[in-house]
């Protein structure tokens, strides 16, 4: 049995996101399962600080908003008419924009007198991030999921949309 925390293995962790007020973000309800190693399954400074810690291993790390979401733009924001959006269209709803810059992800944040105010920002974007983890598994990842890049659940042979795979990365 695997204990410590290296290059392809698969690491369980029960954790929490709080911002610097302690206001809780994530309270971690679901264990975070990822492959460990530069696979993009969470944050890269997250796994830096992870890396040969072992099962019991307690961490918190302070992500600053340039490793975590990224700054907020007040560029990614825009007001438009409301004749351009479906009739239904209403806050919180979101969809994609693919500019020069590559694909965006939008929010509308307002609707009021024939406008529509849309935010491309993250919805963290602009916020430092404290990550309380504690280690509860480590094990060896199986050749598919290195081959795949990411875990795969036991009951299935691909695992696209398990509990909070993946769940802190941008």
């Amino acid at each position: 049995m695997q204990n410590k925390i290296v290059k392809n293995c698969v690491v369980t962790l029960d954790y929490t996101v709080t911002d610097p007020d302690g206001a809780v973000i994530d309270d971690g309800r679901q264990p975070l399962v990822y492959l460990h190693g530069g696979y993009d399954g969470i944050f890269l400074r997250l796994e830096e600080a992870l890396h040969g810690k072992k099962v019991g291993d307690n961490l918190k790390v302070k992500l600053p908003p340039e490793e975590a979401f990224g700054d907020y733009d007040e560029k990614l924001i825009a007001v438009e008419d409301a004749e351009m959006f479906p009739e239904d269209a209403e806050v919180g709803m979101a969809f994609e924009r693919v500019s020069d810059a590559g694909e965006i992800l939008y929010r509308i944040t307002d609707i009021a007198d024939g406008k529509v105010v849309v935010d491309g920002n993250h919805p963290l974007a602009g916020i430092s991030l404290i990550f309380d983890m504690t280690v509860t598994a480590v094990r060896a990842a199986t050749e598919e999921e290195i081959a795949h890049g990411h875990i795969h659940d036991e009951d299935s042979d691909d695992d696209e949309d398990g509990e909070h795979r993946g769940h802190l990365v941008h």
